[in-house]
This record gives structure tokens, sequence and C-alpha cells, in this order.
């Protein structure tokens, strides 16, 4: 299987329902690194996975559509508890779409699947991979 993987980054702000969450059930912030990863059996004609500045682009307006907002006041996640690990699925999701209309160019509707991981800090993160 091939891979390459694009990088960005985001800002959020949210809190937690639920006492397992302990000082996170209060408002507070959170920047994510956040690694898209495309994977596909075999290479398109072009000699690629998919072409990097365009995913590069998608996974900025993905995360653009977040940024700088407190998701407790998105109604997309109202009654959700916007954790790590449901928001690297919003966010492959929301990139699966854009593969699905094209936005990743005609080849790369020919990839096999999609692994988001969002970095907390430089010792805990977590992923969603899904196929296409």
């Amino acid at each position: 299987m091939f891979a390459i993987t694009v990088r960005d980054h985001v800002m959020i702000a949210h809190s937690f329902r639920g006492e397992v969450f302990g000082p996170a059930q209060r408002l507070h912030g959170a920047t994510y690194v956040v690694d898209a990863t495309f994977r596909r059996a075999d290479l398109d004609p072009d000699g690629i996975v998919v072409d990097i500045g365009l995913a590069t682009r998608e996974l900025g307006e993905v995360l653009g559509a977040l940024n700088y907002r407190n998701l407790d006041d998105e109604p997309d996640f109202a009654g959700i508890n916007t954790s790590t690990e449901f928001l690297a699925k919003v966010v492959a999701d929301r990139l699966a779409d854009r593969v699905h209309a094209g936005a990743l160019g005609e080849h790369a509707r020919g990839l096999d699947g999609i692994a988001v991981t969002l970095h907390e800090s430089h010792v805990a993160w977590a992923s969603y991979e899904r196929a296409l």
C-alpha cells in the first residue's frame, strides 16, 4: 500500500460532559497538529498517490471550517462530546466527501483509504481510518 501524508493544524475550544473528563468538563482550548494520510494499492497514471498540493489545500479547507470555533456552539456537534477521536473521524469523513466530489482530482477517486491523526501533544494523539 502506498501512502502520502500532509499536515496542518487547527485551534478549537470545547467542553465535555461526563465525570471521566475531570477538569476538561469546563470550557478549554486545544491546538491539534493534524495529519491526513491518503492510501492506495497502486499509484495513479501520474505515478503518485494523490496530488500533495490538492491534499494540503483540501485539508486546510476542512480544518478552516473548525478553526477558532467553540465547538460547543456548532449545530453539527450539538449534544456530542467532541473528543479527539470524534474529531479525527469528522475530518476524515469531510475529506472523503471532497475526494468523492472530485476536489482532489479525478485520479483521487482511486484512493483506497484515508487516515486522520490529531496530535493533542507530543505524547498523545488519536486516529481514525476509513475506506473510500
